[in-house]
């Protein structure tokens, strides 16, 4: 098993460990459902220690002006992760 320093990974993320943890998820999720790896030789075969794999390789990258987490490849439409719609979802708490 992969071994990851939270340390390292902060900075891929803007230093938010939420924001690391819904890019990593978001990303399992995607290989979960068969998108391809961004990697030639995944060290793992599970979908979580991908995704961190390629966060830590700095091939899923966030984008703090388009508020968007995305590959290096953004021409790719398959390596393009959006993130929620955070107007939406402050919206629906605010009705509530």
């Amino acid at each position: 098993m992969k071994h990851f320093f939270i340390e390292e990974l902060l900075p891929k993320a803007g230093g938010s460990v939420y924001r690391l943890t819904r890019m990593a998820a978001r990303r399992a999720l995607e290989l979960s459902e068969g998108r391809p790896s961004l990697m030639r030789k995944p060290s793992s075969d599970k979908v979580t220690t991908i995704a961190l794999e390629e966060i830590a390789e700095g091939r899923i990258v966030y984008n703090k002006e388009a508020s968007s987490v995305s590959s290096k490849d953004s021409t790719s439409p398959r390596a393009v992760l959006m993130r929620g719609n955070l107007a939406s979802s402050q919206e629906k708490a605010s009705v509530s």
